[in-house]
C-alpha cells in the first residue's frame, strides 16, 4: 500500500482544527503520519491538537507562512504522497483513497485534488482544480457554483488547490529548488498555482478525482469585505501573480496573448491608484526579489520538458 503522510499548517486554528484532524483520523486509507506546522498561534490551536495521539508536531517561533510550514513538513516526512491539508477543510472519509487509486494507475500525475464544497448542504462547490486564462489570471474551477453533477468527470487539469492537494514524493523532488518544493517568496497565496505551473512545465500532470469529497469553509470570503482583509495580505496576493509570470511564462506566448494580458493590467492597476494605492508599494520587494526570481526561472526551464503548444492548451477563455 502506498504510503500517504498528512500536513497542516496552523495560525490560530482553533475554529477548524478539530474538526479538520477527526475527518484526517477517519480515513479509509492508512495514513503513516500527521504533521501539524504551527505558525506561532496565540489561541487554544496547540491544546486541541495536543489530545490527539500519534501528530508530530512542529511549533515554530514566528509565522513561517504557508509555504515555509509546509516546507518544513516535507521535510519531516518519507511518505510516497503528501497530502497538504489547510485547517478549515473537512475530508470525505474515502478522500485519500480514491485519488491514491487514480494516481497509482499513471506515475506521471504528479498531484491530485478531489471536489470540494464550500456549503455541501447547499450544494455550493469551492474547487474542482485550478484553471488559467490567457490573460493569466487564475481560478478556482466551479467555485461558487451549485452542483449540478457539471464536475463528475475525472479530467486533467492545469493544476490543484493547495487546500486539499496530494502531490507524489518523485515530483516534490522533481520540482524542489534548494530545498523549497513551495517557494517560499511567496509566503501566502498562488503559491498552489506556481507549483502547478511548474509542474506542467516539466510534464507532470495534474488531476481532478470527483468521488474524492471534502468541505472546505471559506466563510471568510463571503463575510468579510476586502478593505478588512489586511494590506500585507492584500500586497501579497498581489505581487505573487507577477512573480508567478516572471519564473515560469514563455515570451512568444507572452507575447501572443499581450493584448489579453494588457487590458486587465490596465483595468487592475487603474484600480489600484485610485482605490489601493499602497498596494502598489510591494514593488519595492519585486526589485530585491527579481534577480533570485531568475535564477528560480533558468533552473526551471532547463528542466522543461514540454512544448509550448502543449503547456498553453490549459490557458483556456479570455476573462
Amino acid at each position: 500500500m502506498p504510503t500517504v503522510s498528512v500536513q497542516i499548517v496552523t495560525y490560530n486554528s482553533e475554529k477548524d482544527i478539530k474538526t479538520c484532524l477527526d475527518s484526517v483520523h477517519s480515513q479509509s486509507h492508512q495514513i503513516q503520519q500527521v504533521i501539524i506546522i504551527d505558525n506561532k498561534s496565540t489561541d487554544k490551536t496547540l491544546q486541541i491538537v495536543g489530545s490527539f495521539n500519534n501528530i508530530h508536531i512542529i511549533k515554530n517561533d514566528l509565522n513561517n507562512g504557508f509555504s515555509g510550514g509546509h516546507n518544513q513538513g516535507i521535510q519531516n516526512s518519507k511518505s510516497d504522497y503528501v497530502l497538504v491539508l489547510n485547517p478549515d477543510v473537512r475530508l470525505g472519509k474515502e478522500y485519500i483513497k480514491n485519488i491514491i487509486h487514480k494516481m497509482e494507475q499513471n506515475t506521471g500525475i504528479g498531484m491530485a485534488t478531489g471536489k470540494l464544497f464550500r456549503d455541501v448542504d447547499k450544494k455550493i462547490l469551492d474547487s474542482t482544480g485550478i484553471i488559467m486564462k490567457k490573460n493569466r489570471r487564475a481560478f478556482d474551477r466551479g467555485s461558487g457554483e451549485i452542483d449540478k453533477k457539471q464536475y463528475d468527470e475525472d479530467k486533467k487539469i492545469f493544476g490543484v488547490s493547495g487546500a486539499a492537494a496530494i502531490y507524489r514524493r518523485e515530483m516534490i523532488e522533481d520540482l524542489s529548488y534548494e530545498e523549497q518544493f513551495f517557494d517560499e517568496t511567496f509566503f501566502a497565496y498562488k503559491e498552489d498555482v506556481d507549483v502547478s505551473w511548474r509542474a506542467l512545465l516539466l510534464g507532470w500532470e495534474s488531476i481532478y478525482v470527483s468521488e474524492a469529497i471534502a468541505v472546505h469553509g471559506r466563510g471568510w470570503q463571503e463575510e468579510i469585505k476586502r478593505s478588512e482583509i489586511p494590506m500585507n495580505i492584500r500586497q501579497k496576493s498581489y505581487i505573487n501573480r507577477y512573480y508567478c509570470l516572471l519564473k515560469n511564462d514563455h515570451l512568444i506566448s507572452f507575447i501572443l496573448h499581450f493584448p489579453i494580458i494588457l487590458i486587465y493590467e490596465i483595468s487592475s492597476n487603474i484600480y489600484a491608484l485610485l482605490k489601493e494605492r499602497e498596494l502598489l508599494t510591494i514593488w519595492k520587494s519585486f526589485k530585491v526579489e527579481f534577480k533570485p526570481m531568475l535564477k528560480k526561472r533558468k533552473a526551471i526551464m532547463r528542466k522543461r520538458r514540454l512544448t509550448n503548444n502543449q503547456i498553453y492548451s490549459y490557458f483556456r477563455g479570455i476573462w
